[in-house]
């Protein structure tokens, strides 16, 4: 012992570096202090804490792992959160005259312009257009192409078929579409057929039944009685525009057309008439 102790009372306290207690730092493993183990943590010569290679590749595959899970997932949206919706196709209307010239074109024009989906068709045997006189018409076979009858009207006599209004109509329908077409000879499958006269309806009619609902899908055949004149044509464009748009919002059309075609007739002077028939 130091002999200096007993005299000097400041010697006699004991070395502070002995009264060091319990150390604050985290005590390690066998493993940990080795550097092996999981998780194992390591202490840099000026005391700073570091986590070790494996640590660090375990938190970076979590990130990378909720990253690729969000990834797959998609954004977060309301949509998303509440469940989406059933996807609910555009319909498709298709439109059908005599001769698929004037009024059919006209309801085919105003439908297209407003963003539907619509075709058009002709029920007739042959298309057949005014002439310089009622007993001499202008009959095409359906298919015939509207700029070449446009185009032999106009070498005919252009001053009479402007004043009567064949030539603008057939400029529009040039626009449009190629050729008139034969509603007898189509195959596409329509939602809903608007009809311009009631003979047109019963063509339509007799002709889904005579096919024999071989894919079993119902569609809306429905009538606006229309005089085959442009003046009337016009007139009914916008009645087609509103009855389209009443269809289209409905979320059932079956249990919606009785109220939606009551509404039509309160708002436009065309008898209507109705029938469900199957492709």
């Amino acid at each position: 012992m130091d002999p200096r102790r007993a005299r000097d009372p400041r010697l006699a306290r004991i070395d502070p570096r002995l009264q060091r207690g319990p150390s604050a730092l985290p005590t390690l493993s066998p493993q940990q202090q080795s550097g092996s183990g999981p998780g194992a943590t390591q202490w840099t010569t000026n005391g700073a804490y570091m986590a070790s290679q494996p640590m660090i590749s375990n938190v970076l595959v979590q990130q990378a792992d909720t990253v690729s899970e969000n990834a797959i997932a998609g954004p977060s949206t309301p949509a998303n959160n509440a469940g989406s919706s059933a996807y609910k196709p555009r319909l498709l209307f298709c439109v059908v005259c005599a001769s698929n010239q004037n009024r059919s074109m006209e309801g085919h024009h105003v439908l297209h312009k407003a963003g539907y989906r619509v075709i058009s068709y002709g029920t007739g045997s042959a298309v057949r257009l005014p002439g310089p006189s009622i007993d001499k018409p202008n009959i095409y076979s359906f298919g015939t192409p509207y700029n070449s009858i446009y185009e032999e009207l106009s070498a005919k006599d252009a001053r009479l078929y402007t004043a009567n209004g064949l030539l603008q109509m057939l400029d529009r329908n040039r626009r449009i579409k190629l050729a008139p077409e034969r509603w007898q000879d189509s195959k596409t499958v329509a939602d809903v057929v608007i009809t311009c006269e009631e003979r047109c309806f019963d063509a339509v009619c007799d002709d889904l039944l005579s096919r024999g609902g071989e894919f079993n899908k119902p569609v809306h055949i429905i009538n606006i009685e229309i005089k085959d004149n442009h003046e009337e044509a016009l007139i009914a464009g916008k009645a087609m525009l509103d009855l389209a748009a009443a269809i289209e919002i409905s979320q059932d059309i079956d249990e919606d057309i009785d109220r939606i075609l009551q509404v039509q007739q309160e708002r436009h002077p065309h008898s209507l008439l109705h029938a469900i028939a199957f492709y």
